[in-house]
């Protein structure tokens, strides 16, 4: 039943991507503000323990309304739960959808259109080299498919929807606190704290999905390039583990592009088939996995 509710709800984001800009969930701000708010009141205890409190209080809701309502009408209303809780998990924005903004800003020349593009996708400062833009913007491509995307879809298959949406609430939480943390200016260090707890939780959440992503980009690009990087020893040896996740995506992802500098071509022109380039990418994988999905669901392997 989960594998058919996966299908259906990925052909019906695909689909129906922009109906769905209310999934970003903005209104949940709040209730996690005033987690925080709490946790640091009581900054005396470890920063895990008010993450880990938060993270369940926002998944019970949708726990109670699943089991309380799953097993009517001979299992189509779980089905029904599951596509919908799924489709309120993946995101909170289409990646696709944010390469096409980047892309029209590119082709417009707007620097501040581009930018506001470029940071959507990074998460982060813009570089303002043009040439260090493209290569963070097409690195972050890969990275985000994963935290939006497959991540999302591998929780969902191993352990249901529920699962699914605990992955998106610990991604609402390090986002906010990551926002919360670098605003707040007074920090005497309990934001700081519950940054990084909130990062660690999440953090490993991906670390497998992460893994089976990067393995995707090598199946779904150049596979001997993408192995290469995979296999290549890094001095990232202080990074946390969501940093050595994202770095592996990024770098396997980059190296699953193979992509060369073209002499008749602009720097604009340059950063639009970079940023495609791992648009397709992504959306290769997703077919690979929609496949993988479809045959296990053939022979069986529902739950």
């Amino acid at each position: 039943m989960n594998l058919i509710a996966l299908l259906i709800g990925l052909a019906i984001e695909r689909l129906a991507t922009q109906l769905f800009h209310w999934r970003r969930l903005r209104w949940l701000d709040r209730i996690i503000d005033a987690g925080f708010r709490q946790a640091q009141r009581v900054g005396n205890w470890p920063a895990l323990i008010p993450v880990i409190a938060l993270a369940i209080l926002l998944v019970l809701p949708v726990a109670a309304v699943i089991y309380s309502l799953g097993g009517t009408l001979q299992g189509f209303t779980y089905l029904l739960l599951a596509i919908v809780v799924l489709l309120f998990s993946i995101g909170p924005k289409d990646i696709g959808e944010e390469v096409g903004e980047y892309c029209k800003a590119l082709e417009s020349e707007d620097e501040e259109q581009i930018n506001i593009a470029s940071k959507a996708i990074i998460e982060g400062d813009v570089p303002e080299d043009a040439r260090e833009r493209i290569d963070r913007v097409e690195a972050a491509v890969c990275v985000q498919a994963n935290n939006r995307l497959f991540a999302i879809i591998f929780w969902f298959v191993v352990l249901g929807p529920l699962a699914a949406w605990a992955y998106r609430v610990t991604d609402l939480i390090r986002r906010r606190a990551v926002f919360t943390a670098a605003r707040d200016e007074q920090d005497d260090g309990s934001l700081t704290r519950i940054r990084n707890a909130a990062e660690w939780v999440h953090g490993w959440l991906a670390w497998i999905p992460a893994r089976l992503t990067s393995f995707g980009y090598a199946t779904a690009g150049h596979y001997d390039d993408a192995i290469a990087a995979m296999r290549a020893p890094t001095e990232d040896r202080d990074a946390t583990t969501a940093e050595h996740s994202e770095h592996l995506l990024a770098r396997v992802g980059v190296a699953a592009l193979a992509l060369e500098d073209r002499m008749d071509e602009s720097i604009t022109e340059r950063a639009i088939r970079g940023a495609m380039a791992a648009n397709k990418l992504v959306f290769r994988q997703l077919l690979i996995w929609a496949v993988i999905i479809a045959a296990m669901t053939l022979y069986g392997f529902t739950r």
